[in-house]
């Protein structure tokens, strides 16, 4: 029972492993200026995409990941958790994540000082570029919600459809900051990486209080 539980416990610590080992290597690129040719040829493939139709898209996913929506969309999550499901545990795991990957995200940017893009910029952002707040914010809040929500869809169809949708807006969203030219494709990549380290520590902390929970209402009175 005890090895089960270090082999299940193993897989969230070896994806942060992967993710933290991937920003730095992202990070030491950004250092020594050796990331302008990914960077470059991504900027240049999606700006390639312009459209009127498909700015009013990218600016609505922009604003979906910014701040105020996703301190709304936290509240309401944390209320329909403490009231209506009574997962007072969940929810700290949620206030956790994100507010975790907040400090991370001002943190690393003031450390960085990495300046954002200036050519063809869409709409004007203020503050260092890297990693991405927009990319880790949405990364921690869908992250975290997908995994929470996880254990009540019981069906496998359903577990699928959410985890596209957790995707999808994950992915829109970093891609929309540099589709409107605030954000280099690697400040997105280093926000995503860094954010899901962080999510999967949380995730291991989270299960294992869980089991000590369990055993300790599973061991018999005296």
């Amino acid at each position: 029972m005890i090895q089960q539980g270090k082999k299940t416990f193993s897989i969230p610590l070896l994806i942060a492993a992967l993710g933290l080992t991937v920003f730095a290597l992202i990070a030491l690129s950004i250092s020594d200026n050796q990331i302008h040719r990914f960077d470059d040829n991504l900027i240049g493939w999606i700006q390639g995409m312009e459209a009127p139709g498909m700015t009013k898209w990218m600016q609505v996913f922009t604003w979906i990941g910014s701040g105020l929506p996703v301190i709304i969309i936290t509240i309401i999550s944390m209320i329909v958790l403490y009231l209506f499901l009574g997962h007072r545990r969940e929810l700290l795991f949620l206030a956790a994540v994100i507010g975790g990957s907040t400090l991370l995200n001002t943190l690393l940017k003031l450390a960085f000082q990495r300046a954002r893009p200036t050519i063809h910029r869409i709409i004007e952002a203020s503050g260092y570029s890297f990693p991405s707040g927009h990319s880790m914010a949405a990364f921690s809040l869908y992250g975290g919600l997908a995994f929470l929500i996880w254990k009540h869809i019981p069906t496998a169809t359903g577990r699928v459809i959410m985890i596209i949708l957790s995707a999808a807006f994950i992915l829109t969203i970093g891609m929309s900051r540099v589709y409107l030219g605030v954000h280099y494709p690697s400040d997105i990549a280093g926000g995503y990486f860094l954010s899901g380290s962080w999510l999967a520590i949380c995730i291991w902390f989270f299960q294992r209080y869980l089991e000590r929970m369990s055993l300790l209402h599973s061991k018999p009175l005296t």
